[in-house]
C-alpha cells in the first residue's frame, strides 16, 4: 500500500446564525476528503491558523486548512472478472455479489476481488478518482485503506446485492444514506432451530470480540454500537427457519451475531455457530437507495441463489402447523 498526502483550503461561507461543525461544513464544501480521512489522527486541522477539533463550530469568513495523507492499494490488477449487473447509471453500479467473492482487496489479497474487477470495467484511473472513499456506516480504524466505489460491504459468503459508487460525489452521497439510515436493507437467511414466535426484533449492542478480533459479540448499551435486527418467519422446518431479515443499522456481521444471541444461529456459519458442512445461508436480497442525481429512490433485487432451494427441498418440515406471521 502507498500514502498520498493531501492539502484543502476553505474559506467559510453561508453558515450565518447556524451551529456549524468543522467537520460538518467540509464534509459538505468538498469532496476532495473523505470522512474516515478526516478523521485519521495523521490528519491536522487549523482554524484560522489554529489547530481545531472536528467539532468546533465555524462562522463566515473563518479559514479552515486540511492537511491529511491517505492510504490507498498499490499495483491492483485490473481483471476481467464478469459482473451481474441489476443496475448502473453515471453515478452509481448495482450488482448481484456472488457467494463466495471477496468485495475488496486486503492484506495477501490483491486479486479476483470485486475492486479488480471495478477496474477493468471502468479503467485503472476509478482508483484515483475515488481515492479517500468513505467506508460504510461502521468503518473500522484499522480498516482505513481505500476501497474504490465501495460504500458498504457484504461478507465474502454473503450472496446479493452490493452497490457502489462511480464518482466521489456519488460515494459522499451514498454513504451518507447508509450513516443517516434513509437506505433500506432486506436480507432472506436459514436459521438453525425452531422459532416461538412468528417474528421479532433484536436490539443489542455489538463490539468486538476481545478473545478474537476477527469476531463480535453482543454487549451492553453502555458500550460498543447500537444495532437493531427485525426478523420474520417465512417457513418454519423441523430443524431450521427461512427467515426475512431487515436491517435497521449496518454493523459488521450484525445478522450473524444477533441471531446467534437468541439461539439460532444461521445455517453454515463457520464464525458464530458450529460446523455443519453447509454453506453461509445468508442473501441480501432487496436494497434501496436515492439516487444521488436526481433524488429517485432506486430499488434493486438478486434473485434468491439455489443454495437455498437445494438445501430446503432436503429439510424435513414440521408435521405440525408452521408458524405463521399474523
Amino acid at each position: 500500500m502507498g500514502v498520498k498526502d493531501g492539502r484543502i483550503e476553505l474559506v467559510v461561507s453561508g453558515v450565518g446564525d447556524e451551529k456549524k461543525r468543522l467537520d460538518a461544513y467540509v464534509g459538505q464544501a468538498t469532496t476532495s476528503i473523505s470522512r474516515s480521512t478526516l478523521s485519521d489522527e495523521r490528519t491536522c486541522i487549523l482554524l484560522n491558523g489554529k489547530s481545531a477539533k472536528k467539532s468546533k463550530p465555524v462562522r463566515d469568513g473563518d479559514v479552515i486548512v486540511v492537511t491529511y495523507a491517505e492510504t490507498f492499494f498499490e499495483g491492483l490488477k485490473p481483471q476481467q472478472i464478469e459482473l451481474d449487473v441489476l443496475y448502473e447509471d453515471a453515478d452509481l453500479l448495482v450488482i448481484n455479489k456472488k457467494q463466495g467473492m471477496v468485495v475488496h482487496p486486503g492484506a495477501g489479497n490483491t486479486e479476483d476481488t470485486v475492486v479488480n474487477a471495478l477496474l477493468y470495467r471502468y479503467g485503472e484511473n476509478f482508483a484515483d478518482e475515488l481515492n479517500g472513499s468513505d467506508d460504510d456506516e461502521e468503518p473500522e480504524p484499522e480498516e482505513s485503506a481505500v476501497r474504490p466505489g465501495i460504500v458498504h460491504r457484504l461478507d465474502k459468503d454473503t450472496s446479493g446485492v452490493l452497490v457502489i459508487a462511480r464518482n466521489r460525489a456519488a460515494h459522499r452521497h451514498l454513504s451518507d444514506q447508509f450513516k443517516e439510515r434513509t437506505t433500506r436493507k432486506v436480507y432472506i437467511a436459514v436459521a438453525k432451530g425452531r422459532f416461538s414466535q412468528p417474528k421479532g426484533v433484536i436490539e443489542a449492542h455489538l463490539k468486538r470480540d476481545s478473545a478474537d478480533r476477527k469476531r463480535f459479540t453482543t454487549c451492553g448499551d453502555e458500550e460498543g454500537r447500537t444495532a437493531k435486527t427485525e426478523y420474520q418467519v417465512l417457513r418454519q422446518y423441523t430443524s431450521c427457519a427461512l427467515l426475512r431479515i431487515v436491517l435497521h443499522t449496518g454493523r459488521t456481521h450484525q445478522i450473524r451475531v444477533h441471531l446467534k444471541s437468541i439461539a439460532h444461529p444461521l445455517v453454515g456459519d463457520p464464525i458464530y455457530g458450529k460446523e455443519d458442512g453447509q454453506t453461509l445461508m445468508l442473501h441480501a436480497l432487496e436494497l434501496e437507495v436515492e439516487s444521488p442525481s436526481t433524488g429517485i429512490r432506486i430499488r434493486c433485487k438478486a434473485p434468491l441463489p439455489s443454495r437455498f432451494s437445494t438445501y430446503l427441498r432436503a429439510t424435513p418440515r414440521p408435521s405440525s402447523a408452521p408458524v405463521r406471521s399474523r
